[in-house]
Order: structure tokens, then C-alpha cells, then sequence
């Protein structure tokens, strides 16, 4: 990992680890009308930490947004309300960027996720809807996680201030260990992550994760 000592009590456990995305949906992707800068960029790395997490055969969650009717954030509100097509059931823009999921994947089953449901994507991979913000308010990931035994959880994807952040906060608040993949995350900053490491999280990179996974280091 670094020649720095990480405290024993925030130290990864990669064997009881799982993968956490964030809202890496096509919508969100930097060329898209309501894309987030720096998003599209992440993915090569993204895709090097899904596959390294899908060779040691540990859960991956992927984290996504729906709009439908008026259970939306208040900040979007308008917008989604005034009809713009964004992260709508049945839209293209809702589904996850292309290359995260092996051969595209499926497509997202709408019904499933709103209805609160993981979707099996893959072995020990998922898709979860949550409706706001942070991955754990209103959704089943802390049972999917305590069920599977897992006590690290590696947090990459769209948009640091935001979900990214409230979901690094809510595990921190039910003691889960927390890593940040430092160059798959869009919209970081120098202060942003200093203030996520104020709370906690091991910052690394993808390389320092996926040689973390391999018992390398």
C-alpha cells in the first residue's frame, strides 16, 4: 500500500471486503446533458477495480438512481417534475456506463429496484436503488452486507460531495472499515479529500486496492 502505518482499527480487511459504486450511470456520464465533469474519465480505472474485486470473487454493489413520479431529492425536484428525462425507468440514461458490467450486463429491472430489491447482475454482483443521497437510507445494503460478512467497504463513482460522501458517512456510522478509491471517484478535490480522511477512510488507489485484493501487500 504506503510506507505510512494505518491504524489497526481502519485498516482494509480485503478478505471481508466489498465494492460499493455510486451512481455510475450513463445520465451522470461527462458528456451527457446532466453529466457530472470528470465522471466518463474514471471509468477505465472503475472497471480495473470491478474486475479486480470479480477475480477475488468479493460482493460488488452498484449503487443507482430512479426518478419516478414525486419520490424524488428535493433539489431535483423541479427539474424531474418540469419532465426532464433523467434517470427515468426505461431510459437508456439510467443504465450503468458502458464497460462496468461483463458484456453490458442485463438492463436494470426498474420494478425490482424501485420496489426496493437488489438486482443479481452477476456473482457476488448486485444493482441497488436508493432513493436519496446516502446507499444505506432506505435500502437493504447494511443486511447485504452483514449478511455476506463484511466489514470493509471500498467506496468508487460519481460525484464525491454528494452520495459518494453521505454513503462514506453512513458506513462510518455502523463501524464499517472505509476506503475511498482515490482515482475512481469523479469531482475530488484536495480539501474534499482531506476532509474524508478526517473521518476515517483510508484513501487509496486502485492500484494499492487491487494488490491489497491479491494479497500482495
Amino acid at each position: 500500500m504506503t510506507g505510512t502505518a494505518i491504524d489497526p482499527h481502519l485498516a482494509p480487511h480485503w478478505g471481508t471486503s466489498a465494492l460499493v459504486t455510486i451512481d455510475m450511470q450513463r445520465d451522470f456520464l461527462s458528456e451527457s446533458r446532466f453529466g457530472l465533469a470528470g465522471t466518463t474519465e474514471i471509468v477505465p480505472a472503475l472497471r480495473e477495480l470491478v474486475d479486480a474485486f470479480r477475480a477475488a470473487r468479493r460482493p460488488i454493489v452498484h449503487i443507482v438512481r430512479l426518478y419516478r413520479g414525486d419520490d424524488v431529492d428535493l433539489v431535483r425536484r423541479t427539474l424531474v417534475g418540469a419532465g426532464a428525462e433523467m434517470l427515468r425507468p426505461g431510459t437508456e440514461g439510467r443504465l450503468l456506463a458502458p464497460g462496468l458490467l461483463i458484456g453490458d450486463g442485463p438492463g436494470l429491472d426498474d420494478d425490482l429496484l424501485l420496489g426496493g430489491r437488489p438486482q443479481p447482475l452477476g456473482p457476488h454482483e448486485y444493482a441497488l436503488f436508493k432513493p436519496r443521497w446516502g446507499a444505506f437510507y432506505r435500502t437493504p445494503l447494511d443486511e447485504m452486507l452483514r449478511d455476506r460478512e463484511v466489514d470493509t467497504v471500498v467506496f468508487a463513482g460519481c460525484n464525491l460531495p454528494n452520495c459518494p460522501r453521505a454513503s462514506i458517512v453512513e458506513a462510518s456510522e455502523r463501524d464499517y472499515r472505509v476506503v475511498l478509491a482515490t482515482d475512481a471517484i469523479s469531482r475530488a478535490t484536495e480539501q474534499g479529500l482531506r476532509e474524508i480522511a478526517g473521518l476515517g477512510v483510508v484513501l487509496l488507489d486502485v492500484g494499492a486496492i487491487t494488490a491489497g485484493l491479491a494479497g500482495r501487500c
